[in-house]
């Protein structure tokens, strides 16, 4: 019985964030990227603290996977120019990082990617409300 109501229950939030996914607009879909990324790395911490091996593998992975084929594949390399570039060899930093700190077990390092993260998603959110301002 509780097995079915987790079944449901996940694919009632499936089918939410599909939704939420699919009536998003550009900015909205970045933002829900750092904060999948956020998540995930929030999700290695208590792994690791917990002696959790594969799920703290599982979640950097996660995490890195975001990092690497969402943030920095959204990127436009040709309109963005230098930014965009900066912001390539940032996210590929983190995902270094991530892998240091899988290997190492380094909660610190997993603390020093999340706050770049969260820096970034603020910049982020900031940029769209003042698109929304002005639009």
């Amino acid at each position: 019985m509780f097995g079915q109501r987790m079944t449901a229950a996940n694919a009632y939030a499936s089918v939410g964030l599909e939704t939420k996914v699919s009536t998003s607009n550009p900015h909205q879909l970045i933002v829900m990227l750092y904060d999948g990324a956020l998540l995930a790395i929030t999700s290695a911490g208590i792994s690791m603290e917990a002696g959790d091996v594969a799920s703290k593998g599982k979640s950097i992975s996660q995490a890195i996977n975001i990092i690497a084929n969402g943030l920095k594949a959204s990127l436009d390399m040709e309109a963005g120019g230098e930014l965009s570039s900066r912001l390539a060899a940032l996210y590929d930093y983190m995902g270094q990082r991530l892998l240091q700190a899988n290997l190492q077990n380094s909660r610190p390092t997993l603390t020093e990617v999340a706050l770049l993260l969260t820096e970034l998603k603020e910049a982020w959110v900031s940029i769209a409300d003042s698109a929304a301002a002005v639009g």
